[in-house]
């Protein structure tokens, strides 16, 4: 398709001075609930893994439980490649609905399991939801949060996934409680807590814009002007503050569309060192956190005697300490730096894992210490996994962002999520604490390699706009 006539712009500028304000906290509270609501769904098929075994819910096994896992991986990895094409061609907004939708069916058909295999195909639609979520979601942050507070809003906004799984620990206490509800019933009640989020979600999303960025490289410039404009006139009625002067600005070629033979030459003639990084850093955290989290539940009653019941318990600290890194930590990702930041807290994970591996093996942790443990792994793992995905929304080019976040979610999660969850169900169902301890340093090894790989393909993003990072293909 032919180019359109070149356009000179400062939106980029424009809404990298705008200073902190309401616009900002909607937008955050609007799109960030997407990992709010994977780490709802993680955490609860996790607490409800051991009551799902009994005969009388679905009489699954560890096997099945971690192959059912594994559908709502491989469901959000064809989730985020179909959604993140249409992201980028279509436009972010569009996306947010329909995905937020097949989300919601998704989770209600969850509900209303009836065996292994029925479970299994609805949390892959659910999947598929939250998958293509990711794509316009992380893309849409990063192209509206100015440039100096992108590291630690993302940081914050991944690591929201831990205040879902907060509330699956949670909701998990009352709905597995056999003096509130049946055995068949409190498990299905579980997956509504999610349901009733996203229905919320859908009218917050109605007050959230296109990205101005990507209207003005499609040849919306007007369209980028005016809803440029009234973000700025919404920023300087909320916060009090005029925007400041713009300095400098780009000139864009736009086009209706960016071919994949256009966007494939650019990943691998510019670009194949960060793709190689993203798809390590990518593979390692989901490895990880694919294989404790599916499995955890499963691994308490199994080796540490915990009750079905009181799953959600240990969960909850869990939780808590994964969102405390990304929350405590993520302000360093702008201060300090994000190559030192990243590999540090990769390195530091993998450490601390080799260390757990070992005590589980010797039977050295009860069911209180050993999530003691994986709560102190998670404080720095949680901002590392974060971490990842900030680092795959900003290093490629404006026109295949969203394509690009999907691509290495799909191959990160394809290597570590979904081969994870079956892998660690097959070792937890030998029995054998040294299998799984085993099964633990693998996880490990990622976790260290993936920090070499940021010492030396990482890049210095903290503080520089987008487009400096990487020149846009309508750029040139």
């Amino acid at each position: 398709m032919a180019k359109l006539d070149p356009v000179w712009t400062q939106i980029p500028a424009r809404l990298d001075r705008l200073p902190w304000s309401r616009f900002h906290v909607l937008l955050v509270a609007a799109l960030g609930v997407t990992w709010i609501l994977d780490g709802l769904e993680v955490t609860i098929v996790g607490a409800i893994g051991p009551a799902l075994q009994s005969p009388h819910t679905l009489g699954l096994t560890p096997t099945s439980i971690g192959a059912a896992a594994s559908f709502y991986v491989i469901g959000a990895v064809v989730g985020a490649l179909g959604f993140g094409w249409v992201t980028d061609r279509f436009g972010r907004r569009v996306v947010f609905f329909a995905t937020l939708a097949v989300y919601l069916v998704g989770v209600l058909l969850s509900a209303c399991s009836w065996n292994f295999i029925s479970f299994a195909i609805f949390r892959a639609i659910t999947g598929l939801g939250i998958g293509g979520e990711y794509a316009a979601i992380n893309s849409t942050i990063d192209e509206l949060i100015p440039a100096r507070y992108r590291g630690r809003v993302d940081l914050i906004v991944n690591g929201s996934f831990w205040i879902g799984a907060a509330a699956g620990s949670g909701a998990s206490l009352i709905f597995l409680d056999p003096h509130l509800f049946g055995q068949n019933v409190g498990w299905r009640l579980g997956f509504a807590v999610g349901g009733a989020l996203g229905l919320v979600i859908l009218v917050l999303r109605s007050l959230v814009p296109e990205s101005p960025r990507w209207l003005v490289t499609h040849g919306r410039n007007e369209e980028a002007e005016k809803v440029m404009g009234e973000i700025e006139a919404h920023v300087a009625a909320s916060s009090g503050v005029s925007p400041g002067p713009v300095e400098g600005g780009i000139e864009i070629h736009p086009r209706k569309v960016f071919g994949f033979g256009l966007i494939l030459k650019s990943l691998w003639r510019d670009h194949r060192g960060r793709g190689l990084l993203v798809l390590v850093l990518m593979a390692a955290q989901a490895f990880l956190y694919n294989a404790v989290y599916f499995t955890f539940g499963v691994v308490l009653t199994k080796f540490e005697g915990a009750s079905d019941d009181k799953v959600g318990a240990f969960l909850l600290p869990l939780a808590i300490g994964n969102f405390m890194g990304p929350l405590l930590l993520g302000h360093l990702f702008d201060t300090v730096g994000r190559k030192r930041m990243i590999a540090g807290t990769f390195a530091l994970s993998g450490a601390l894992v080799v260390v757990v591996s070992v005590l589980f093996g010797l039977g050295l942790l009860t069911a209180v210490t050993q999530t003691a443990a994986w709560m102190a792994i998670f404080f720095f793992a949680s901002a590392a996994a974060s971490s990842a995905y900030l680092t795959a929304s900003e290093i490629f080019p404006l026109e295949m962002r969203a394509m690009a976040i999907a691509v290495f979610y799909a191959a990160g999660t394809a290597v570590g999520g979904v081969m994870a969850p079956s892998f660690y169900g097959v070792l937890i169902q030998t029995g054998s604490r040294w299998m799984l301890s085993g099964g633990y340093l693998v996880a490990a090894v990622l976790m260290l390699v993936a920090a070499l790989a940021e010492l030396r393909l990482g890049v210095d993003a903290e503080g520089q706009p987008l487009e400096s990072i990487a020149k846009p293909l309508s750029g040139a």
